[in-house]
């Protein structure tokens, strides 16, 4: 997957360039930066393309030929190891293996792909600003060169690549749901002066499809002592707010508090 997404970004410009757009409801999109024109915050070093794999699959012909094979496999694996996560999730919550499954909580799966390329000057920039994810749950391939860090008790944290590992962040949508059971994970990326960086992170979200389901803190993990901290909330409600925000290191959690 790492090969494919590399062969991507390391082709002709011109062949690139076809893919280009900003309308998010285009199967395949490559671009840099969506927050560009509304976030505050820095320009993030890197580019990215980002496809929306589940529930409605592209085409095989959809996907670019370098890397159309990865995809479709890296998919396959990512659904298969969500499945087993929501399981465990919902026991852990002390709920049944399906709970979170039945409220398609992996009904979708947005898979982006970033490449960083070398920054000569890495102490102006960043890769990726300081964010939460607006996914239930995102599965993170990293190659070794490293860069994520995640914010741990006022500190950032360097999460040192593992030959082999995948990174599993909790995000803003099951802090949601869970009633704070669970955390999302703040965490940004370093540029650096000397290597490219690729990435990919799979997430559980249909955000920015048409869902009209509400979601809200789970009525089974609530009770007199432990009244719910968010109000109801639509997937898309949720992400217009946090795409206008832009990743500027503020969590748009607090603005469902109650």
């Amino acid at each position: 997957m790492r090969d494919g997404v590399r062969r991507f970004f390391e082709q002709d410009l011109e062949v690139k360039k076809s893919y280009f757009s900003r309308e998010a409801t285009n199967k395949f999109v490559y671009n840099s930066n969506f927050d560009l024109y509304s976030s505050t915050a820095c320009v993030n070093w890197r580019d990215s393309f980002a496809c929306y794999m589940s529930p409605d699959p592209p085409t095989p012909e959809e996907l670019p030929v370098v890397c159309r094979g990865a995809m479709i496999e890296h998919w396959k694996h990512m659904m298969s190891l969500g499945a087993l996560l929501f399981e465990l999730l919902s026991e852990a919550l002390g709920l049944s293996s399906d709970m979170l499954k039945s409220m398609d909580c992996m009904k979708g799966l947005f898979m982006i792909c970033h490449y960083y390329p070398p920054c000569p000057q890495p102490d102006l920039t960043i890769g990726t600003n300081h964010h939460s994810d607006n996914s239930f749950l995102t599965i993170l391939l990293q190659d070794q060169v490293g860069g994520l860090q995640i914010l741990h008790q006022d500190c950032w944290v360097d999460v040192s690549p593992i030959p082999g590992a995948l990174v599993i962040n909790i995000g803003d949508f099951m802090q949601l749901i869970t009633n704070d059971k669970f955390i999302s994970a703040e965490h940004r990326v370093l540029s650096n002066r000397t290597e490219t960086r690729i990435s990919v992170a799979s997430f559980f979200t249909t955000n920015l499809l048409p869902n009209s389901t509400v979601y809200g803190p789970i009525k089974e993990l609530l009770s007199q002592e432990n009244p719910p901290i968010y109000r109801d909330f639509t997937l898309e409600e949720y992400t217009k707010g946090y795409v206008k925000k832009g990743l500027n290191g503020t969590s748009h959690l607090s603005y469902l508090k109650l």
